[in-house]
């Protein structure tokens, strides 16, 4: 009977365990909603909180980025081209995961950060990747961390190319920032109803 039991509670242990996996992968069912957000994945916040407190840049411009970048899909990429109209051809960029970093960008970022393993389908690499480029775009541009906007453009555009304006001459660049803008500010104000609870068991750093 005892080994019965114990046999039962292994596979429920492992149902449990199978779930949790689930959720950690799956895109969240509220992406407007940050308190829903972390609500679903507990371990998102601690990621997004290390990032903030590391690299000074605000959890809510991070979900923004991910969410605008691809819908908190770690296996989203770039739509293929067609050839012939009906054959799949090359990929715009080799963007990839949650933060659709280039190959370039990423390997930048791990040999800059001695993060050798990082991986662009996990998300505490991809919120530690945003932590780090934004970071490095305002020294180099002088834009505000929490620059949600400007941020964006020079996310897009490369600290060199907002530098000289490219993204001027580029509405639907525009108009993508502005979304992120407008999703930063709501998941900020969203996470001032909410954030206490999840910040329970982590040191309260100021936000400089």
């Amino acid at each position: 009977m005892v080994n019965g039991m114990n046999h039962v509670l292994l596979i429920a242990a492992a149902a449990s365990l199978a779930i949790v996996s689930a959720c950690s992968s799956t895109p969240p069912s509220d992406q407007g909603n940050a308190c829903s957000i972390f609500e679903q994945n507990r371990s998102w916040y601690r990621a997004t909180r290390k990032a903030e407190k590391k690299w000074k840049v605000p959890i809510a411009l991070q979900l923004a980025f991910i969410k605008k970048e691809s819908s908190f899909d770690k296996t989203a990429r770039p739509e293929r081209s067609k050839f012939l109209f009906i054959f799949p051809g090359k990929r715009p960029s080799s963007a990839k995961g949650y933060a659709q970093a280039l190959d370039t960008t990423w390997q930048t970022y791990k040999n800059s950060t001695g993060k050798s393993g990082a991986s662009r389908k996990n998300f505490s690499d991809a919120a530690d990747f945003i932590g780090w480029y934004v970071s490095a775009s305002s020294k180099r541009t002088g834009v505000a961390r929490n620059d949600a906007y400007n941020q964006y453009l020079a996310y897009h555009e490369g600290a060199g190319g907002y530098l000289k304006g490219s993204w001027r001459r580029k509405p639907a660049v525009k108009r993508r920032a502005s979304v992120v803008a407008a999703q930063a500010a709501r998941y900020e104000s969203q996470l001032k109803r909410c954030e206490k609870k999840f910040r329970r068991g982590i040191p309260l750093v100021p936000f400089i």
